[in-house]
C-alpha cells in the first residue's frame, strides 16, 4: 500500500554540507511515518554574510540535489534560499501547505527536528501556528544524553493539550556533523563514508572548506 500523497516530511537546516546523517535520518522518518516524500529545505543566506562562513545557498542547494538524486522519496526546495530577508518556520510551512493544495493534495505535514531544537520552540515566532500547520517528528541528536521521555514531558508542559502534535522517534543516532566535515576538509583529511560520493566531488569542485581557497558558484 502506497503512502498518502499529501503526507510530507519537511527537514530544514543549513546543510553545509548535507551528509549521510541527514540522509539516514530522513529515510528513517520517511519509512517510520509512511511519508510520500521528505522535502529538504536548506536555510537561506544569512542577512549579514560577512564573517558568517556559511556557504552560499546556491552551492548548498546544488550539493543537496546531488545527494538525493537517487532517492525518489526525497525532494529539495529553494523556498528559503529564494525568499529575501528572514525566514520563519511558520511561514515556510504555510507556503508548503499552500503548494500542496495547489497540486491537488490535502497537506499532511510532518516537521522533522531534534529534541534540542524542540526545547527552543516556545521562543520561535508563532509556535502555535507551527503546531497547527504540521505535526512534529522529534529525533535525538547523536550526542544528546537527554531521554526522549524528558523531551516529551517538557513539550507537554510548554504546550498543554498539544501532546498529539509531536511524535518522538528513537533515532538513528549518527555522530556526523557539518562542523566535523568542514574541519576534516580544511585539514586535508578524508570525508569518505561521511557524505555521498557526489557531495564529496562537489566539495572538491567548488573548493569548499579550504581555508585559503575561493568558493566557486554553480552555473544557473
Amino acid at each position: 500500500m502506497s503512502a498518502p500523497a499529501g503526507r510530507l516530511g519537511i527537514l530544514g537546516g543549513t546543510f553545509d554540507p548535507v551528509h549521510l546523517g541527514h540522509l539516514a535520518l530522513a529515510e528513517e522518518v520517511r519509512e517510520t511515518l509512511d511519508l510520500a516524500r521528505v522535502l529538504f529545505v536548506p536555510a537561506g543566506d544569512p542577512w549579514q554574510k560577512v564573517g558568517t562562513g556559511v556557504t552560499p545557498g546556491a552551492v548548498r542547494y546544488a550539493l543537496l540535489e546531488r545527494a538525493i538524486a537517487d532517492n525518489p522519496g526525497f525532494a529539495a526546495s529553494r523556498l528559503e534560499i529564494d525568499r529575501p530577508g528572514p525566514t520563519y518556520t511558520a511561514e515556510t510551512l504555510a507556503d508548503i501547505a499552500s503548494a500542496e493544495r495547489a497540486a491537488g493534495r490535502d497537506p499532511d505535514l510532518w516537521f522533522i527536528l531534534s529534541a534540542e531544537a524542540l526545547a527552543g520552540l516556545p521562543t520561535w515566532r508563532d509556535p502555535e501556528r507551527v503546531l497547527a500547520l504540521a505535526r512534529l517528528a522529534v529525533v535525538p541528536r547523536a550526542d544528546d544524553a537527554e531521554d526522549l521521555a524528558a523531551a516529551a514531558a517538557r513539550f507537554a508542559a510548554d504546550f498543554p493539550g498539544e501532546g498529539d502534535r509531536a511524535l518522538f522517534l528513537p533515532g538513528p543516532r549518527l555522530a556526523i556533523s557539518g562542523t566535523l566535515i568542514r574541519a576534516r576538509v580544511a585539514a586535508g583529511r578524508s570525508i569518505r563514508y561521511l557524505v555521498p560520493d557526489a557531495v564529496a566531488a562537489g566539495i572538491r569542485e567548488y573548493a569548499l572548506y579550504q581555508r585559503s581557497a575561493a568558493r566557486a558558484a554553480p552555473e544557473p
